[in-house]
């Protein structure tokens, strides 16, 4: 299967997990994967900091500020086995990056040695907040 058809394939099931439910909640999940599992004999696991380091690299392209201080990424969980599971969301539902940027965070993430399989889960609560963002990004965001 080709890169793009799978990125269509993603777009697709991001834009479903996008419609809205009763009282405008979303009706469905959306996980981006990237990775494999590591062999038994594999005993190098990457740190936490290493897991953020790689998330710092994934920026929203309309206001460059990366997801990690942007208060993007909810929940970063290190398997035993190596995989990664991470929980996070989008500034809005209707975000236009929002298709990629799950994608991007699982494959920065599968980037690093010591990681196995990463999940990256969109998740639509809590909504995000400009409150979530660190000082740093706060302060970036108000250039804009």
């Amino acid at each position: 299967m080709s890169d793009d058809k799978i990125l269509n394939e993603n777009e697709q099931q991001l834009l479903e997990a996008m419609g809205l439910g009763e009282n405008g909640a979303m009706t469905q999940d959306y996980t981006a994967y990237a990775g494999a599992k590591l062999p038994p004999e594999d005993k190098k696991r990457a740190t936490r900091e290493q897991i953020i380091e790689a998330l710092r690299t994934v920026s929203d392209p309309e206001i460059m500020i990366n997801i990690w201080d942007m208060g993007l990424v909810y929940k970063v969980v290190r398997e035993d086995d190596g995989d990664v599971k991470i929980d996070m969301t989008v500034t809005a539902p209707t975000c236009p990056v929002a298709g990629i940027l799950p994608q991007q965070a699982a494959d920065a993430v599968a980037a690093l040695e010591g990681v196995g399989l990463v999940e990256v889960r969109i998740v639509w609560e809590p909504a995000w907040s400009i409150e979530n963002m660190s000082e740093e990004a706060k302060a970036m965001f108000e250039l804009f």
